[in-house]
Protein backbone atom coordinates (compact mmCIF):
# COMPACT_ATOMS: atom_id res chain seq x y z
CA UNK A 1 0.00 0.00 0.00
CA UNK A 2 1.50 3.41 -0.91
CA UNK A 3 2.33 5.85 1.86
CA UNK A 4 0.52 8.62 -0.02
CA UNK A 5 -1.78 9.23 -2.96
CA UNK A 6 -0.91 12.27 -5.04
CA UNK A 7 -3.40 15.08 -4.52
CA UNK A 8 -4.51 14.01 -1.06
CA UNK A 9 -3.36 15.71 2.15
CA UNK A 10 -4.46 13.27 4.84
CA UNK A 11 -4.19 9.74 3.42
CA UNK A 12 -2.73 6.92 5.49
CA UNK A 13 -2.95 3.24 6.32
CA UNK A 14 -3.92 2.29 9.86
CA UNK A 15 -1.64 -0.73 9.88
CA UNK A 16 1.37 -1.04 12.15
CA UNK A 17 -0.22 0.33 15.33
CA UNK A 18 0.55 -1.52 18.59
CA UNK A 19 -2.10 -3.89 19.98
CA UNK A 20 -2.82 -4.29 23.67
CA UNK A 21 -2.19 -8.03 23.41
CA UNK A 22 1.05 -7.64 21.45
CA UNK A 23 1.77 -7.34 17.78
CA UNK A 24 0.41 -4.62 15.56
CA UNK A 25 -2.62 -3.78 13.46
CA UNK A 26 -2.67 -5.25 9.98
CA UNK A 27 -1.79 -2.98 7.06
CA UNK A 28 -3.88 -2.81 3.93
CA UNK A 29 -7.23 -3.37 5.64
CA UNK A 30 -8.46 0.05 6.84
CA UNK A 31 -7.27 3.29 5.31
CA UNK A 32 -8.33 6.88 5.85
CA UNK A 33 -8.10 10.13 3.91
CA UNK A 34 -9.53 13.49 3.05
CA UNK A 35 -11.97 13.80 0.13
CA UNK A 36 -10.87 12.11 -3.09
CA UNK A 37 -11.84 15.14 -5.18
CA UNK A 38 -8.22 16.27 -5.09
CA UNK A 39 -6.69 13.15 -6.61
CA UNK A 40 -4.36 13.87 -9.53
CA UNK A 41 -4.03 11.52 -12.52
CA UNK A 42 -1.00 9.99 -10.80
CA UNK A 43 -3.02 9.59 -7.62
CA UNK A 44 -5.83 7.88 -9.50
CA UNK A 45 -3.39 5.45 -11.08
CA UNK A 46 -1.86 4.69 -7.70
CA UNK A 47 -5.30 4.17 -6.12
CA UNK A 48 -6.28 1.75 -8.88
CA UNK A 49 -3.16 -0.30 -8.14
CA UNK A 50 -4.00 -0.73 -4.44
CA UNK A 51 -6.14 -3.36 -2.72
CA UNK A 52 -8.73 -0.71 -1.84
CA UNK A 53 -12.14 -1.88 -3.03
CA UNK A 54 -14.59 -0.02 -0.79
CA UNK A 55 -14.85 3.75 -0.41
CA UNK A 56 -16.90 4.99 2.56
CA UNK A 57 -17.89 8.65 2.14
CA UNK A 58 -19.16 10.35 5.31
CA UNK A 59 -19.87 13.67 3.59
CA UNK A 60 -23.28 15.22 3.18
CA UNK A 61 -24.95 15.26 -0.26
CA UNK A 62 -24.13 18.96 -0.54
CA UNK A 63 -20.45 18.31 0.12
CA UNK A 64 -20.36 15.49 -2.43
CA UNK A 65 -22.05 17.68 -5.03
CA UNK A 66 -19.63 20.57 -4.53
CA UNK A 67 -16.51 18.37 -4.59
CA UNK A 68 -17.22 14.96 -6.18
CA UNK A 69 -14.77 12.17 -5.50
CA UNK A 70 -12.47 11.28 -8.36
CA UNK A 71 -12.25 7.51 -8.80
CA UNK A 72 -10.32 5.27 -11.19
CA UNK A 73 -12.20 4.05 -14.24
CA UNK A 74 -9.92 1.08 -14.81
CA UNK A 75 -11.66 -1.10 -12.23
CA UNK A 76 -14.83 -0.96 -10.14
CA UNK A 77 -14.91 0.29 -6.56
CA UNK A 78 -17.87 0.04 -4.18
CA UNK A 79 -18.89 3.46 -2.90
CA UNK A 80 -20.87 3.54 0.35
CA UNK A 81 -22.42 6.88 1.30
CA UNK A 82 -22.94 7.24 5.06
CA UNK A 83 -23.70 10.94 5.51
CA UNK A 84 -22.90 12.39 8.93
CA UNK A 85 -23.69 16.08 9.37
CA UNK A 86 -21.45 16.81 12.36
CA UNK A 87 -18.05 17.83 11.04
CA UNK A 88 -19.34 19.41 7.83
CA UNK A 89 -17.95 22.91 8.27
CA UNK A 90 -19.87 24.59 5.45
CA UNK A 91 -23.13 23.04 6.63
CA UNK A 92 -22.38 24.05 10.20
CA UNK A 93 -21.69 27.65 9.22
CA UNK A 94 -24.87 27.86 7.18
CA UNK A 95 -26.92 26.23 9.93
CA UNK A 96 -25.67 28.54 12.67
CA UNK A 97 -25.54 31.76 10.71
CA UNK A 98 -28.20 31.53 8.02
CA UNK A 99 -28.01 33.25 4.63
CA UNK A 100 -28.09 36.82 5.90
CA UNK A 101 -26.14 36.59 9.13
CA UNK A 102 -22.84 37.82 7.66
CA UNK A 103 -24.22 41.34 7.82
CA UNK A 104 -25.40 41.05 11.42
CA UNK A 105 -22.63 41.17 14.07
CA UNK A 106 -25.09 40.20 16.82
CA UNK A 107 -26.14 37.07 14.93
CA UNK A 108 -22.49 36.18 14.38
CA UNK A 109 -21.75 36.61 18.10
CA UNK A 110 -24.69 34.40 19.05
CA UNK A 111 -23.65 31.78 16.52
CA UNK A 112 -20.07 31.77 17.76
CA UNK A 113 -21.27 31.17 21.30
CA UNK A 114 -23.32 28.17 20.12
CA UNK A 115 -20.58 26.43 18.14
CA UNK A 116 -19.52 23.26 19.99
CA UNK A 117 -16.04 22.15 20.92
CA UNK A 118 -14.60 19.29 18.90
CA UNK A 119 -15.10 16.86 21.77
CA UNK A 120 -18.74 17.85 22.17
CA UNK A 121 -19.24 17.61 18.41
CA UNK A 122 -17.82 14.08 18.43
CA UNK A 123 -20.13 13.02 21.25
CA UNK A 124 -23.06 14.39 19.24
CA UNK A 125 -21.82 12.41 16.26
CA UNK A 126 -21.73 9.26 18.36
CA UNK A 127 -25.18 9.84 19.82
CA UNK A 128 -26.87 9.31 16.47
CA UNK A 129 -24.21 7.68 14.30
CA UNK A 130 -24.00 4.16 15.75
CA UNK A 131 -25.64 2.44 12.79
CA UNK A 132 -23.34 4.22 10.30
CA UNK A 133 -20.23 3.35 12.25
CA UNK A 134 -21.42 -0.24 12.66
CA UNK A 135 -21.74 -0.43 8.88
CA UNK A 136 -18.08 0.53 8.52
CA UNK A 137 -17.11 -2.29 10.88
CA UNK A 138 -19.32 -4.67 8.87
CA UNK A 139 -17.57 -3.72 5.63
CA UNK A 140 -14.18 -4.36 7.22
CA UNK A 141 -15.38 -7.71 8.56
CA UNK A 142 -16.10 -9.06 5.07
CA UNK A 143 -12.89 -7.79 3.45
CA UNK A 144 -10.40 -10.39 2.24
CA UNK A 145 -6.72 -10.66 1.45
CA UNK A 146 -7.32 -12.41 -1.88
CA UNK A 147 -9.40 -9.61 -3.45
CA UNK A 148 -9.23 -5.79 -3.56
CA UNK A 149 -11.65 -5.25 -0.68
CA UNK A 150 -9.72 -2.99 1.71
CA UNK A 151 -11.85 -0.17 3.12
CA UNK A 152 -10.99 3.50 2.73
CA UNK A 153 -13.01 5.92 4.89
CA UNK A 154 -13.07 9.65 4.23
CA UNK A 155 -15.00 12.85 4.76
CA UNK A 156 -13.82 16.31 3.69
CA UNK A 157 -10.70 16.83 5.82
CA UNK A 158 -10.39 13.24 6.97
CA UNK A 159 -10.08 14.40 10.57
CA UNK A 160 -13.47 14.53 12.32
CA UNK A 161 -16.01 12.06 10.94
CA UNK A 162 -13.18 9.95 9.59
CA UNK A 163 -11.20 10.40 12.81
CA UNK A 164 -14.06 9.22 15.00
CA UNK A 165 -14.82 6.26 12.73
CA UNK A 166 -11.20 5.18 12.60
CA UNK A 167 -10.76 5.56 16.35
CA UNK A 168 -13.81 3.36 16.97
CA UNK A 169 -12.55 0.61 14.65
CA UNK A 170 -9.04 0.62 16.06
CA UNK A 171 -10.17 0.77 19.68
CA UNK A 172 -12.64 -2.08 19.15
CA UNK A 173 -9.91 -4.13 17.46
CA UNK A 174 -7.60 -3.81 20.47
CA UNK A 175 -5.16 -1.12 19.37
CA UNK A 176 -3.53 0.58 22.35
CA UNK A 177 -5.55 3.66 23.31
CA UNK A 178 -2.50 5.92 23.16
CA UNK A 179 -1.84 4.80 19.57
CA UNK A 180 -5.48 5.38 18.62
CA UNK A 181 -5.22 8.93 19.96
CA UNK A 182 -1.88 9.54 18.24
CA UNK A 183 -3.26 8.38 14.88
CA UNK A 184 -6.17 10.80 15.25
CA UNK A 185 -3.90 13.68 16.28
CA UNK A 186 -1.60 13.21 13.29
CA UNK A 187 -4.20 14.73 10.96
CA UNK A 188 -3.45 18.25 12.19
CA UNK A 189 0.13 17.97 10.90
CA UNK A 190 -1.04 16.56 7.56
CA UNK A 191 -3.58 19.33 7.02
CA UNK A 192 -1.36 22.24 8.03
CA UNK A 193 -0.54 24.61 5.18
CA UNK A 194 -2.60 24.98 1.98
CA UNK A 195 -5.51 22.78 3.07
CA UNK A 196 -5.95 24.49 6.46
CA UNK A 197 -5.48 27.93 4.93
CA UNK A 198 -8.19 27.21 2.37
CA UNK A 199 -10.64 25.99 5.00
CA UNK A 200 -10.09 29.07 7.17
CA UNK A 201 -10.56 31.32 4.15
CA UNK A 202 -13.87 29.59 3.40
CA UNK A 203 -15.04 30.14 6.98
CA UNK A 204 -14.01 33.79 6.88
CA UNK A 205 -16.04 34.21 3.68
CA UNK A 206 -19.18 33.66 5.79
CA UNK A 207 -18.21 36.71 7.82
CA UNK A 208 -17.15 34.57 10.77
CA UNK A 209 -14.15 35.75 12.82
CA UNK A 210 -11.50 33.01 12.87
CA UNK A 211 -10.86 32.75 16.60
CA UNK A 212 -8.35 30.27 18.09
CA UNK A 213 -11.28 28.06 19.12
CA UNK A 214 -12.74 28.06 15.63
CA UNK A 215 -9.31 27.43 14.10
CA UNK A 216 -9.04 24.30 16.26
CA UNK A 217 -12.55 23.20 15.32
CA UNK A 218 -11.88 23.56 11.60
CA UNK A 219 -8.28 22.41 11.27
CA UNK A 220 -7.11 20.90 14.55
CA UNK A 221 -7.04 17.44 16.07
CA UNK A 222 -6.28 17.93 19.77
CA UNK A 223 -5.89 14.60 21.60
CA UNK A 224 -8.40 15.57 24.28
CA UNK A 225 -11.19 15.72 21.67
CA UNK A 226 -10.96 12.07 20.66
CA UNK A 227 -10.25 11.10 24.26
CA UNK A 228 -13.58 12.69 25.20
CA UNK A 229 -15.36 10.72 22.48
CA UNK A 230 -13.82 7.41 23.50
CA UNK A 231 -14.50 8.12 27.18
CA UNK A 232 -18.16 8.56 26.23
CA UNK A 233 -18.23 5.09 24.65
CA UNK A 234 -16.43 3.69 27.69
CA UNK A 235 -18.99 5.15 30.09
CA UNK A 236 -22.08 4.22 28.10
CA UNK A 237 -21.14 0.97 26.38
CA UNK A 238 -17.99 -0.38 28.01
CA UNK A 239 -15.92 0.75 25.03
CA UNK A 240 -16.00 1.09 21.28
CA UNK A 241 -16.91 -2.56 20.72
CA UNK A 242 -20.04 -2.25 22.83
CA UNK A 243 -20.94 0.96 21.05
CA UNK A 244 -20.69 -0.72 17.64
CA UNK A 245 -22.87 -3.58 18.86
CA UNK A 246 -25.47 -1.00 19.90
CA UNK A 247 -25.54 0.14 16.26
CA UNK A 248 -26.50 -3.29 14.97
CA UNK A 249 -23.14 -4.98 14.54
CA UNK A 250 -23.36 -8.65 15.51
CA UNK A 251 -20.89 -10.47 17.76
CA UNK A 252 -19.74 -12.55 14.76
CA UNK A 253 -19.18 -9.42 12.68
CA UNK A 254 -17.26 -7.81 15.53
CA UNK A 255 -15.04 -10.87 15.83
CA UNK A 256 -14.45 -10.91 12.07
CA UNK A 257 -13.62 -7.20 12.07
CA UNK A 258 -11.15 -7.71 14.90
CA UNK A 259 -9.57 -10.62 13.04
CA UNK A 260 -9.16 -8.51 9.93
CA UNK A 261 -7.61 -5.54 11.75
CA UNK A 262 -5.63 -7.35 14.43
CA UNK A 263 -4.81 -10.55 12.53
Amino acid sequence: MPAELDGLHNFRDTGGLPLTDGGSSKPGVLLRSDALSGLTPAGLTALAATDIGVIVDFRTPEERQSAPDRLPTSRPLQVVELSILEGAMADMAARFLGPDASADPEAIAQAMAAIPTLGDMYVGMLQHGASAFAQVARLISVSRDDAPTAVLVHCTAGKDRTGVATALMLDAAGVERSAVVADYAFSQENLAGPWADGMLHMIASFGIPVTPELRTLATGTPPDAIEQALAWTDAGFGGAAGYLLSGGLTEDELAAMRERLAG
